[in-house]
């Protein structure tokens, strides 16, 4: 198997020692250790919050300018964070992956 398709299989050479997720790439698996080790090399120079990444810094950083840098093609409402717009557009497409598990019912809807 070629090193690209190991991104595409969720199988990677590379198994951390603790949980045993695997990478495909080495740097990747370096960077997944921080968490085991609960190193938190960045930081926000606004609040001093840390981080155990530098890209976790960067979107942490959005809470204290109000950068919004997605938004919604349909209604036009802005977020912060990616995974806030993929989570709001579900309202627009109709779709309910969180149906609540005993009933059934749908969020809003009676």
């Amino acid at each position: 198997m070629k090193k690209h398709d190991f991104t595409h299989s969720g199988h990677g050479p590379y198994a951390c020692e603790v949980c045993n997720k695997t990478f495909s790439q080495k740097s990747h698996i370096k960077s997944h250790l921080l968490i085991h080790t609960g190193q938190r090399l960045y930081w926000c120079d606004v609040c001093k919050k840390t981080f155990s990444h530098k890209s976790y810094v960067k979107k942490h950083k959005r809470t204290h300018s109000g950068q919004c840098p997605y938004v919604c093609d349909v209604c036009d409402k802005t977020f912060s964070q990616r995974w806030q717009i993929k989570s709001h557009q579900l309202i627009h497409s109709g779709q309910h992956p969180y149906l609540f598990g005993v009933c059934k019912n749908i969020p809003g809807e009676i």
